[in-house]
């Protein structure tokens, strides 16, 4: 026996040194992607000079209020903040004049000064790729998806609302960049009335998302008042907020608004983080607030170029979001939106992301990657091939690990006699 366990044990040790081989290139590479949290004195630096440049205090910092009225969108403050060159200067401000821009302090205090390709830099700053004029500025067809003002219908049972047009920063990869406009707008309460009407005459609607824009730029008593009248429609199951504050804006999140948006359970928050850089200690309070509030809140990444197109950056990032209890839910390949286009990806490469994913690490940090059809017919996963063929007997699989396996594929045989006898006994 003692002999049995001992070949055992040693095939167990054999195994475990091939699983961490397995991962050794992720070992090594998570050393050098930093996570927020991991450059806090850096991010400590930075948000001080940014104080002192735009004359804030530290109690500002943690205002949501003073960072929407400081946003930057002027590029001689810019230049303050970031070691822009002449040219970069003045890409941005030629960009400027056809696609808006926007940038919280917060957010700007993430920003690597001296790096280009810093992938916190490249989704807040416009370069000259935006004006390429390729793409579409509708992908999606919500012009032609929406059944009243402000809402979007692509699913038999959800329902979008968009209430403002308003964000703390204004992504380059935006897939809405065409509702942005050049002065922020809530949308009108008619508006809002006539959505919550088509939902009540609907009652296959169970589900509604609140977004915008930024679903978290509505005052708390504007996001009370909707969320209640959803709550008094008997088939709203469940209600959903998109919101990208907690990585653009966290201080946001205000015990206040938490204590509101407990009383309209069950309701569910989903963001959008897209590099570990983002995910800081401000991000992680937010998380926590929202968290500790009973609202379940899940990750909807967007695959850039530039940004997240890796392997081991996915994986970190997806890490870093588990330890502050945000799900990675899905990550979205990138729409063909005018003005966004450099940072598409082939779909080979999402596809590789996610098999160095499935089996790489836990299922909580693989997420579901979708490509939106165009023309708004919906949200369409893409998957590795694991399934290779089948028949009445067995299928054919390639594991995680590209091992092909049968495996049986048959229906069990119910005993039905004996059901049907047992079920016939009278009961005591």
């Amino acid at each position: 026996m003692e002999a049995g366990f001992n070949r055992n044990r040693e095939e167990s040790l054999r195994r475990a040194r091939e699983l961490r081989e397995r991962i050794a290139d992720y070992l090594e590479a998570r050393t050098r992607i930093r996570s927020g949290r991991e450059l806090r004195d850096q991010l400590q630096q930075r948000r001080d000079r940014i104080l002192r440049l735009l004359g804030g205090r530290e109690e500002d910092w943690k205002d949501w209020h003073w960072h929407m009225r400081n946003r930057i969108s002027d590029v001689s403050v810019l230049r303050r903040i970031l070691n822009l060159s002449d040219q970069d200067a003045e890409s941005i401000a030629r960009v400027g004049k056809t696609h808006r821009w926007s940038i919280s302090p917060y957010y700007a205090s993430l920003i690597d000064p001296e790096n280009r390709k810093d992938p916190v830099y490249l989704q807040a700053v416009p370069t000259h790729h935006e004006l390429s004029g390729e793409g579409d500025p509708d992908p999606m067809s919500e012009e032609t998806t929406s059944p009243t003002a402000s809402t979007t219908r692509r699913y038999p049972d959800r329902m979008i609302i968009k209430v403002t047009n308003q964000c703390p920063m204004y992504c380059r990869h935006c897939q809405r960049r065409r509702a942005i406009g050049e002065v922020d707008r809530s949308t009108p309460k008619e508006h809002l009335v006539r959505a919550i009407s088509y939902i009540r005459e609907n009652p296959e609607i169970r589900d509604v998302l609140i977004t915008g824009g930024d679903a978290l730029m509505l005052s708390d008593s504007a996001l009370d008042w909707l969320l209640t009248e959803l709550d008094k429609i008997p088939h709203v199951e469940i209600k959903r907020l998109g919101t990208r504050t907690l990585a653009t804006l966290p201080q946001r999140i205000t015990e206040s608004l938490c204590e509101m948006l407990e009383r309209h359970h069950p309701l569910y928050v989903n963001t959008q983080f897209n590099s570990p850089i983002e995910v800081t200690d401000e991000a992680a309070e937010a998380a926590d607030r929202l968290s500790r509030a009973g609202i379940p809140l899940g990750n909807q990444a967007v695959l850039l170029q530039g940004v997240n197109n890796d392997e081991h950056i996915m994986k970190k990032l997806n890490h870093e979001l588990l330890k502050i209890r945000i799900r990675p839910y899905y990550l979205f390949h990138p729409k063909c939106v005018r003005g966004t286009v450099h940072f598409r990806c082939r779909v080979e490469e999402g596809l590789h992301i996610m098999e160095k994913l499935r089996g790489y690490t836990s299922g909580l940090a693989v997420p579901t990657y979708i490509i939106n059809a165009p023309g708004g017919l919906g949200k369409t996963p893409m998957l590795p091939e694991y399934l290779l063929s089948w028949d009445a007997e067995s299928i054919t699989i390639r594991t995680w690990e590209n091992k092909v396996i049968k495996y049986p594929n048959y229906r069990g045989r119910l005993h039905t006699e004996s059901a049907a006898s047992e079920s016939a006994r009278p009961t005591a």
